[in-house]
C-alpha cells in the first residue's frame, strides 16, 4: 500500500480535476448541492475572483495508489488577518474519501504552507470570505443541502475531532422555517406594521433598473451586507470590485419579488436600512446537472426552480439589518413582505443561511413561525 501523495495544482487539468473530485465524491447522494462548475472555475480562478485583490491561495491534490482520493484548498485573506489582527491559513474546498491517512496529509500540506507564509494558526473550513460557504456540517446529514452551504459526509467531522491539536473555533446553526399557510401570525402583523408607522420605514417595489440604474440599489443592498455582518466571524469587508461582481452575479437572475429591502423615510436619501436576498431552492436542479455542467438539459432544471419555482423550498441567502434597527423591529419587516409572496409561489418552508450559535438575536426573529433547528456545522482551529 502506498502512502499519500500531495500534489500542487499547477495546471488547468489539475484545476479541473480538483473540481471534478467533489462530483464523483458525490455522485448519487440525495443531500448534496453542487456548486457549477462554472461558478467553481471563477471562484478558483485568480484572474476572475475579485477576491485575490487581498487574497493568495494554494490547491492541493492528494493521491493514493495513483487514485484522485482528496482535495483541499489553502487561502489566506490578508484584509481579514489585518483587520482581526490574526495571522492565520483557511482551509477550504476539503473533500477526502474515508481515509484519515488523507484528511490528515490534505491539512498538513495547508499547513506546512501557513508556516511557509509566517501564519500562526489554521482555519476553517472557510472560503475566501464570507461569501462563500464555510463551517463542517455537523449535525442534519439527512437534510437537504442549499447552494450557499457546504454538505459533508458524517466520517468528516470524526476525522476532524480525531485530528491532534483541531478543535472549535466557531459552531453555526441553521433553520428549517415553516411558511404560514394563509395569512400570518397576528402577533407579526401587528409587531410590523406597528414598527413601519412608528419609524417610517418603507419597503420599495423593486424594478430591474432601481437595480443596476443609478439609483444602484444593487450596490446599496450589498453595502447593508458589509455594514451588518462586520462584526461576524470570518468576515472581512468586501471590495467595490467584489460588490459589482456580486450585483451582476445574483441579480441578474433573482425574482425581484423575493427581494426585499427597507428604507428609512426620515432621511433625505431614503437609505436602505435592511436587505433580504431570498430565491427558490435549487438543490434539486443543481444535483440533475451532470458534473455541474448546463448543458445538456441542466439549464431546464434551473429555469425551471428559478422561473417557474418547481420546489417546496426558498432559500433565505442573506438576510441583514443594520444594528440600530433591529432593536426597532425592522428584521419584522422584510417577511411581512415577503411571506405574501412565498405563499403565492407554493413554498412550504425556508431554509435559513449559516447564523453563529452566539447569535441569539438574530435566531429570534423565527420565534413567530414554526421552525426547527435541523443543522450544525463547525469551524476548526489549530495553532501552527
Amino acid at each position: 500500500m502506498m502512502s499519500v501523495e500531495i500534489k500542487k495544482v499547477s495546471s488547468k487539468k489539475d484545476l479541473d480535476d480538483f473540481i471534478q473530485l467533489h462530483y464523483d465524491l458525490y455522485r448519487g447522494n440525495k443531500y448534496d448541492a453542487p456548486n457549477l462548475y462554472s461558478d467553481e472555475i471563477e471562484t478558483l480562478s485568480k484572474d476572475k475572483n475579485p477576491a485575490f485583490e487581498f487574497c493568495e491561495a494554494e490547491y492541493f491534490l492528494a493521491y493514493k495508489d495513483g487514485k484522485l482520493v482528496g482535495r483541499v484548498a489553502g487561502i489566506i485573506n490578508r484584509r481579514y488577518n489585518e483587520q482581526w489582527n490574526r495571522p492565520c491559513v483557511r482551509f477550504g474546498w476539503i473533500d477526502f474519501i474515508d481515509d484519515k491517512e488523507v484528511s490528515a496529509a490534505l491539512l498538513k500540506a495547508v499547513e506546512d504552507w501557513g508556516r511557509e507564509k509566517g501564519m500562526k494558526e489554521i482555519i476553517g473550513p472557510l472560503g475566501f470570505t464570507d461569501m462563500d460557504p464555510e463551517g463542517m456540517l455537523t449535525k442534519g446529514f439527512e437534510e437537504l443541502g442549499t447552494m450557499a452551504t457546504i454538505y459533508n459526509y458524517p466520517y468528516y467531522p470524526e476525522h476532524m475531532e480525531q485530528m491532534p491539536g483541531y478543535e472549535k473555533d466557531n459552531d453555526y446553526v441553521e433553520y428549517k422555517v415553516f411558511v404560514p399557510k394563509e395569512g400570518m401570525p397576528e402577533k407579526f402583523k401587528r409587531v410590523s406594521e406597528l414598527t413601519m408607522q412608528r419609524y417610517n420605514l418603507h419597503c420599495p417595489k423593486l424594478t430591474t433598473e432601481m437595480i443596476t440604474g443609478p439609483q444602484q440599489y444593487g450596490k446599496k443592498v450589498f453595502n447593508v451586507v458589509n455594514k451588518t455582518f462586520a462584526n461576524l466571524y470570518g468576515y472581512s469587508q468586501m471590495t467595490d470590485k467584489q460588490i459589482e461582481e456580486y450585483v451582476d452575479k445574483y441579480f441578474k437572475f433573482i425574482s425581484l419579488d423575493m427581494l426585499c429591502v427597507i428604507e428609512d423615510w426620515n432621511t433625505p436619501d431614503h437609505d436602505v436600512v435592511g436587505v433580504g436576498i431570498t430565491i427558490p431552492s435549487l438543490t434539486r436542479a443543481l444535483q440533475k446537472c451532470r458534473n455541474g455542467r448546463l448543458f445538456p438539459f441542466g439549464w431546464w432544471y434551473l429555469l425551471r426552480a428559478l422561473k417557474f419555482h418547481k420546489t417546496d423550498i426558498v432559500d433565505l441567502l442573506l438576510i441583514g439589518v443594520l444594528p440600530e434597527y433591529r432593536s426597532k423591529g425592522a428584521n419584522a419587516l422584510l417577511f411581512y413582505h415577503l411571506i405574501p409572496v412565498y405563499q403565492k409561489y407554493g413554498f412550504k418552508w425556508g431554509e435559513s443561511h449559516v447564523h453563529m450559535e452566539s447569535n441569539t438575536a438574530v435566531q429570534q426573529q423565527w420565534q413567530y413561525y414554526e421552525n426547527e433547528q435541523h443543522k450544525r456545522r463547525r469551524c476548526y482551529k489549530k495553532a501552527l
